[in-house]
């Protein structure tokens, strides 16, 4: 429980690391906009990506390539692959709990898994633009490819730092 001195300070409580994970499958991935969503790469061919998506609460679902091609195992049934591996690096990425809170997902008890959370959701396919989602993957690429500098990136300000406690 908070005592009042902790409800006053203006810093927030540093989650566990999170572990690694495999960036080549599933390079990003985030939970934003109302969607878990993010690109997947293509187990077929390595130029292909595809951006994925569920939408939090109606658990909407859909899969397509990066310039919109709707993914060819996606079906009303069922989710594809690519939505499944993007379920388990969320849930590497954020815990299982975290997920299943976001996407307001009735998992049950105990189902800390992605393998529980892919369960307990029920929605059906839903076409979704791919542009949004394979623009911010773009972006954050851009940041890896910043030169090494010292001063500031007004534009990565949000991170956490060390600062001075006035």
């Amino acid at each position: 429980m908070a005592t009042g001195d902790e409800e006053r300070r203006s810093t927030g409580r540093v989650g566990a690391p999170v572990p690694p994970r495999a960036l080549a499958k599933v390079p990003f991935v985030e939970l934003a906009d109302g969607r878990l969503q993010g690109v997947v790469s293509s187990g077929s061919d390595i130029e292909r990506v595809y951006v994925s998506s569920i939408a939090a609460g109606t658990h909407a679902y859909y899969c397509s390539t990066n310039n919109n091609r709707p993914c060819g195992g996606l079906n009303t049934w069922a989710m594809c692959k690519h939505l499944q591996a993007l379920v388990d690096a969320a849930v590497l990425q954020y815990g299982a709990d975290r997920v299943a809170r976001y996407l307001r997902a009735d998992v049950g008890d105990g189902a800390a898994s992605a393998t529980g959370l892919i369960a307990g959701l029920s929605g059906q396919q839903e076409k979704q633009p791919a542009a949004t989602v394979f623009s911010g993957f773009l972006r954050h690429l851009g940041y890896l490819e910043r030169p090494d500098i010292a001063g500031p990136v007004p534009e990565l300000d949000w991170f956490p730092a060390e600062r001075a406690v006035l």
